[in-house]
């Protein structure tokens, strides 16, 4: 299924286009993960369980479990069976009638059933993480009429990606957990479906994930040339200089770059320059959302939409771009950066139909030209945009006593930057010498992972880094970010607290559009809704993957669309593995 019922593949298709098949089994993946999910960690973890709000996950759990579905790495939304077999949908698209697939079992050799489908489903809603019980709210129920059927339904005018998402949810064994309780922060192995299982870790260092050997899904179309390796291991650094000093030791095998500093100097070591060590450049072609300094809204200093701007036009991202990070980025202005989905010019006719029921409601910008942040003289600080800020603070009623800009009450201006690790720490400095010069004073406070993670999901801070994407396919994930409702739910990914109707009545559009055209042009229309509420302050992005990795690995001629594909697709090699020992 996909989410306009375009698919790429036959319902015979031997295996992805995008893996080799022949691919061989064995040797170990080893990486500092790039990515994480709902409680999971980059710096750390505490806990197995990484479908609720409390802990923090470890990475890669997600391997353990079977889901009804996967996705392909080719096509923006299209998903092909895993656990199930089959689907059926009804004329209204609302009832998903799944059959499962009789070999699929847990790695204790139980069967997975229907009954397993439906308790999963409704456990995720009920005790699942926020963002997964906001991502179900339009999931209306699960029933299993026998072990190998189960019949999904959805509420009218349901999200469009919501059957999507509830076919990529981990299945859970309802056996197992009518032994223990589902929602706490545990260390105790989870009983998993999935091509992977939990083998070693150490809390907060590291963590393996052993291949089953015998798993029931080995030869399915969708995982034929995948799961090569028998081990997948995440390492874990508190710190990016020490983490990179352990992929030049060989602590760890795969390294994605993050850091254009260490990119454009770094890779200068005897691994390295012997060959030992390759780099490569892989293009990405997904939207590559929004990276900022996020305001959190909810405090009374970032409720003036002037004093947001002046925050973003003090922000002097040119010279941080040639002083900081070589010149290797390109300035982020949308939400939906680097896809079709991004606003551009004055809004056509369509666009216009949307946005008209909100005239005088939203600021005339919307319907014309879309929001972009200056472009400074790469002075570091710039006048012009300083006295700008300087009068646009003066003409919202933040006078200047002494030196200090303060609120109409009389309260200064203060401003506390959040962060989990000191990474960041030169990309802040000279923004706040800035801020400073306005009068704003603003602060840098570095705390541990866990505090930090517990602070967001709270709305405990004023200012921190974030970055978000979207699928190529956005949809009910809106909600997540935008929605009024949100605003107000620990957990959730709408950090500057985003509470406009204009904007929810545009997500909901979205979500109901029928064509991939009606999808980019509501998508266009929210994007100036954004941009033009200032609600965060531009970082930058690159439309690339940075990769560096000894040279033991395998791998495609040519990575899928749009998907990283490493280590989903990648192999160990063992005569380039045999090489390299001979050479080191």
């Amino acid at each position: 299924m996909s989410a306009f019922g375009d698919l790429a593949y036959p319902a015979d298709f031997p295996h992805f286009n995008y893996v080799n098949p022949d691919a061989p089994k064995g040797g170990v993946f080893s990486q500092i993960g790039p990515n994480r999910q709902y409680n999971q960690s980059f710096q750390t973890f505490n806990s197995l369980n990484s479908f609720i709000l409390k802990g923090d996950a470890a990475q890669g759990m997600e391997l353990t479990f079977a889901t009804l579905m996967v996705r392909s790495g080719d096509e923006p939304d299209a998903m092909y069976g895993q656990a199930a077999r089959s689907l059926r949908i009804s004329d209204n698209r609302l009832t998903y009638r799944f059959t499962l697939r009789s070999e699929a079992k847990f790695h204790d050799g139980t069967p997975l059933t229907a009954h397993d489908v439906v308790w999963s489903l409704a456990t995720l809603k009920d005790k699942g993480h926020p963002i997964i019980t906001q991502l179900l709210r339009d999931f209306k129920g699960a029933e299993a009429p026998d072990d190998r059927t189960v019949v999904v339904r959805f509420a009218e005018k349901r999200g469009r990606d919501v059957p999507l998402f509830v076919a990529g949810l981990p299945i859970f064994s309802r056996a197992y957990y009518s032994k223990q309780p589902f929602d706490p922060s545990t260390l105790k192995i989870p009983l998993g479906s999935g091509a992977y299982k939990v083998g070693r870790f150490e809390a907060g260092h590291f963590i393996e994930f052993e291949r089953v050997k015998d798993w029931w899904g080995t030869d399915l179309p969708v995982s034929r040339g995948q799961n090569n390796f028998d081990v997948v291991r995440f390492e874990y650094y508190r710190d990016r200089e020490v983490g990179f000093e352990g992929f030049t030791a060989k602590s760890y095998l795969f390294r994605e770059e993050f850091t254009s500093r260490t990119w454009a100097t770094r890779y200068d070591f005897p691994a390295f320059k012997n060959g030992r060590v390759k780099r490569a450049v892989l293009p990405d072609d997904t939207p590559s959302g929004a990276q900022g300094w996020f305001m959190n809204m909810r405090r009374p200093q970032f409720k003036d939409l002037r004093l947001r701007e002046v925050l973003i036009d003090a922000f002097d991202f040119e010279w941080t771009n040639k002083n900081i990070m070589y010149g290797s980025y390109d300035r982020t202005v949308s939400v939906f950066q680097n896809s079709p989905m991004m606003a551009q010019g004055k809004p056509d006719a369509a666009q216009l139909a949307l946005l008209e029921p909100f005239r005088g409601k939203l600021p005339d910008e919307v319907f014309g030209e879309p929001y972009v942040p200056p472009v400074t003289d790469g002075s570091g600080q710039d006048r012009r945009w300083l006295r700008r800020g300087a009068q646009l603070l003066s003409d919202a009623g933040f006078a200047l006593k002494g030196r200090k800009r303060v609120m109409p009450g009389g309260k200064p201006i203060t401003i506390e930057f959040l962060l989990d690790e000191p990474t960041f720490t030169p990309h802040h400095l000279p923004y706040i010498k800035n801020l400073a010069t306005l009068g704003i004073d603003a602060t840098l406070r570095v705390v541990d992972p866990v505090q930090y993670r517990a602070r967001v999901d709270s709305f405990d801070f004023d200012i921190t880094v974030e970055r978000f994407s979207f699928s190529a396919t956005p949809g009910d994930s809106l909600r997540t970010y935008f929605s009024s409702a949100t605003a107000a739910t620990k957990g959730s990914q709408n950090l500057a607290g985003v509470a406009d109707p204009a904007v929810d009545a545009l997500v909901d559009i979205i979500i109901a559009a029928k064509t991939r055209a009606e999808l980019t042009t509501a998508c266009q229309a929210l994007d100036r809704v954004i941009r033009a509420g200032r609600y965060w302050i531009p970082h930058w992005y690159k439309a690339s993957h940075w990769i560096a990795f000894w040279d033991v690995f395998g791998h495609p001629a040519a990575k899928p669309r749009y998907f990283r594909g490493i280590p989903e697709t990648w192999w160990y090699d063992r005569d380039k593995a045999a090489k390299l020992e001979q050479r080191g």
